[in-house]
């Protein structure tokens, strides 16, 4: 008697690099919909401030549109016990962020003399894909932590371990 065992259960779960490759999609939506927010509201600031400090603007208000977007869209499925945690977390990383973005930005525009505002939006462009690579690692690793997952293998290990009676 000869028994196939199928690779791949309708039940199955999703593999690591499915599941890797969904939240990055799903986190580059929400990074592409707050870097129109962001430049919708840098280019009418960049007429009346500074570059550096109309980014900084700009991107707190893309900021606080972001954490709609990864909360309850992308990691809607993490941890919702500590919220407050959470978006102190996300402020912070948020605010490194913005440091690091700036910091790319400053470096671009006055390192190369270059302040016109169509060089201001291509090195922001840069500065927002520097910063993204570091919010991404920051926030799936401390921010949005996963509630972790029923896994049906240690479940029915655990069944059996709870059900093992030591005593002959």
């Amino acid at each position: 008697m000869t028994t196939t065992i199928s690779a791949e259960s309708p039940a199955a779960p999703p593999s690591v690099l499915r599941r890797l490759i969904n939240e990055l999609a799903k986190f580059g939506v929400v990074g592409i919909v707050g870097v129109v927010v962001q430049l919708v509201v840098l280019v009418p600031l960049l007429d009346v401030m500074q570059t550096v400090r109309a980014n900084i603007v700009a991107t707190l208000i893309a900021i606080a549109s972001n954490y709609v977007g990864y909360r309850y869209w992308v990691y809607r499925d993490a941890d919702k016990k500590t919220r407050s945690r959470e978006i102190m977390l996300f402020l912070l990383f948020s605010g490194i962020g913005l440091v690091v973005q700036n910091g790319v930005l400053y470096a671009l525009t006055y390192g190369l003399d270059m302040k016109s505002k169509l060089a201001s939006l291509a090195f922001t462009i840069i500065g927002i894909g520097v910063a993204t690579l570091f919010r991404f690692w920051s926030y799936r690793t401390w921010v949005f932590k996963a509630v972790p997952a029923a896994d049906p293998s240690l479940a029915a290990l655990t069944a059996e371990t709870s059900s093992f009676d030591p005593q002959p």
